[in-house]
């Protein structure tokens, strides 16, 4: 198994888009299509908290994407962590969420939520939130849809 290199992260960059739109094709996150409107307020806002993050190891292999919650005192929000299938298992997923948490305590953030679905489908994806040591805080029955709940992972962040 191949061990990331942390300076493979960086920000994204308008060039990253198509390669991200096929991270998340492959990963089935969402349609692709809507990562213009997700990012554009990154590119187009010198003002804007949010980070978008990519593992850039011979082209974008993953993307994170965090922003802080509103209303409320330093809590964040990550939206959106995948790698590309291809990279899986390879230490990526944890590199970049350490990443972030880093960056966030060192900027005296507190807290670090993230939310995904119940399902059976993403059964690997709330163990991996476990093993980045995050602790289930919530579960609320059938948000998504009829028999999908959503899920909701807490970390405090130290410095």
């Amino acid at each position: 198994m191949n061990q990331p290199k942390h300076n493979s992260i960086r920000p994204v960059v308008p060039d990253d888009i198509p390669a991200l739109k096929r991270v998340i094709e492959a990963t089935d996150m969402f349609p692709s299509e809507m990562l213009d409107n997700m990012i554009a307020d990154y590119f187009n806002d010198e003002d804007s908290d949010e980070i978008w993050l990519t593992h850039d190891n011979d082209g974008a292999k993953a993307v994170a994407f965090c922003r802080p919650e509103e209303m409320t005192d330093r809590t964040w929000n990550l939206l959106l962590i995948a790698v590309h299938p291809d990279c899986q298992g390879e230490g990526i997923g944890a590199a970049l969420m350490s990443h972030i948490e880093n960056h966030l305590a060192t900027h005296g953030q507190r807290v670090l939520i993230v939310e995904t679905s119940g399902t059976d489908a993403l059964a690997r994806t709330r163990e991996f939130y476990r093993l980045c040591q995050y602790d289930q805080e919530s579960r609320i029955r059938d948000f998504y849809e009829d028999g999908d709940d959503k899920i909701t992972f807490w970390k405090a962040l130290q410095r």
